[in-house]
């Protein structure tokens, strides 16, 4: 979702973008093949990139965590990562920047706790997976490449991500917080996901983790009634703990219940300016609804 978007944002402004495709039968032109599980790359035909942005990784949502599934998600960006730092790291012109995704995941579970990026590690599955995707593209680094680690927050869009599952209950009126809803939940929307990759990318004095969340986290309960007011529906379906629990297991305590309430310190010290800071803003603009805070809508 974001790197189909930060695509299409680069090749508007005049950049030539190459894709990294898993398929051979695709690569040529501007698509490199690529296997993360072979370790294979077709590195010489990097050679002159300005910029590498590596945002692959196995989809942590898309069921409940079986150790199989564990193991992919956290194989997908070890592996991945590893493979990308490593070709850059080995490269004769090296480019001038290689940008990892990461996500907030990385503090697991922290309650009220205002999350900058000095703050320590959390504990569980995704805070390991976090870490070890951040330390596998330091091999780009050891060889003097500018590394800059992306910690994601949830990436509001309609068309993909946690929102686009949320719309379709939520328009029928069935929304509702979910366990008791003070949970924090640290979001972005999608055009500042992008301008932030590209901000990153183009300040050389930006490295290490970056918090990429909007300034104004919310709770789960201010979540679900500004999706609620944005949609103009009711959302009076709470949804009890033990229920996610008992359908998702540990994927739903770690992605649902668990409370993140991160804020974007560095991003906001190097002048990044966000379109869309707002929640009820956001939404409204990911939904293609009118914005209810503004007058007039």
């Amino acid at each position: 979702m974001i790197g189909g978007a930060l695509r299409a944002a680069l090749s508007e402004r005049g950049d030539r973008v190459i894709r990294l495709v898993r398929d051979k039968a695709l690569a040529g032109g501007d698509a490199v093949f690529w296997n993360p599980e072979s370790g294979e790359i077709d590195a010489d035909r990097l050679a002159g990139v300005e910029a590498v942005i590596h945002l692959a990784g196995e989809n942590i949502a898309a069921g409940r965590w079986t150790s199989a599934r564990k193991s992919r998600i956290m194989e997908s960006r070890r592996k991945g990562t590893s493979l990308l730092a490593e070709t850059v790291a080995g490269m004769i012109g090296k480019p001038g920047v290689f940008i990892s995704a990461s996500a907030v995941g990385r503090y697991g579970d922290r309650g009220d706790e205002i999350l900058t990026e000095e703050s320590p590690a959390g504990c569980g599955f995704l805070a390991e997976v976090c870490q070890e995707w951040e330390q596998s593209a330091q091999a780009a680094g050891a060889a003097g490449v500018r590394v800059a680690t992306l910690r994601f927050g949830v990436v509001l869009d309609s068309r993909g991500g946690a929102l686009k599952k949320m719309l379709p209950p939520f328009r029928m009126g069935l929304g509702g917080p979910i366990a008791g809803g003070r949970q924090w939940l640290s979001w972005i929307a999608l055009e500042d996901a992008v301008a932030a990759v590209v901000h990153v990318m183009e300040r050389p004095e930006l490295s290490g983790a970056l918090n990429v969340v909007s300034p104004n986290p919310a709770t789960n309960a201010e979540f679900t009634r500004a999706l609620a007011r944005t949609l103009r529906r009711p959302a009076i379906c709470p949804i009890p703990g033990f229920a996610v629990k008992a359908l998702f297991g540990e994927m739903g305590e770690a992605t649902v219940l668990a409370s993140c309430r991160a804020e974007p310190r560095r991003l906001a010290e190097s002048g990044f300016h966000f379109r869309y800071p707002d929640l009820e803003g956001a939404l409204a603009h990911a939904v293609g609804a009118p914005d209810m805070t503004r007058p007039g809508s």
